[in-house]
């Protein structure tokens, strides 16, 4: 299976003023200074599928909060999927997930290893996260909600469920784990992460797989 991963940029919940057009008369402030709270969606679609997972983080999203997305979409989903050996993850190379990431590629060894998956991390080299599919999403989801006042992170999760991606309402979920910024292994411990990582060659950076144990490396 192939999934796309992506955050959208934070969105500040107020009262604020977002452009777009109402049907009803609404007032709303030009400015932002002084949010009420800053929730980012982090979204998950399955292309093959047609299926958005949309979870709306209360905190900054680290590594470790993209891999709880990861790990909390796959124990929804993992029921019909039973059969799959092999899940493909499309990621643009940012931050919080690129393939030197520490963090995030321990976390993401631990998840091929708890599932008994191969994971394959597919990576969009720079100035191509367009064509990651999930970016199309937020297009969608922007046009669905300029115009309203998302003045509540209620407000802001309401509009989320009721945009529809190719006739199908997304998956909604709200994520308030605060998260810890700048976790990073040790050069030790992430010598031992990357034993485990097969990095293909020429494109050591931009796909990487992950097989279940060592031992399945070499079939």
């Amino acid at each position: 299976m192939r999934i796309s991963l992506d955050a959208k940029a934070a969105v500040k919940v107020g009262p604020f003023s977002r452009g777009g057009k109402s049907r009803v008369k609404t007032e709303a402030a030009d400015h932002d200074f002084q949010p009420d709270a800053i929730l980012t969606p982090v979204g998950i679609l399955v292309p093959t599928l047609d299926e958005v997972f949309l979870y709306g983080v209360c905190s900054k999203v680290t590594s470790d909060c993209l891999a709880d997305c990861i790990t909390q979409w796959w124990q929804s989903v993992r029921e019909r999927f039973a059969h799959l050996s092999t899940l493909v993850i499309n990621l643009d190379n940012g931050p919080e997930n690129h393939s030197r990431r520490t963090q995030f590629m321990q976390r993401m060894v631990d998840f091929a290893h708890r599932y008994h998956l191969h994971v394959r991390l597919a990576y969009y080299p720079p100035y191509h996260s367009k064509y990651n599919p999930i970016e199309r999403c937020w297009g969608i989801l922007e046009n669905h909600w300029n115009g309203a006042l998302l003045d509540s992170i209620e407000a802001v999760l309401a509009y989320a469920r009721t945009m529809t991606w190719k006739g199908m309402a997304p998956v909604v979920e709200l994520v308030t784990t605060t998260y810890k910024m700048g976790v990073k292994l040790t050069r030790q411990a992430m010598n031992q992460v990357e034993k485990q990582l097969h990095r293909q060659p020429g494109l050591e950076k931009w796909l990487v797989d992950i097989y279940p144990t060592p031992n399945d490396w070499d079939t």
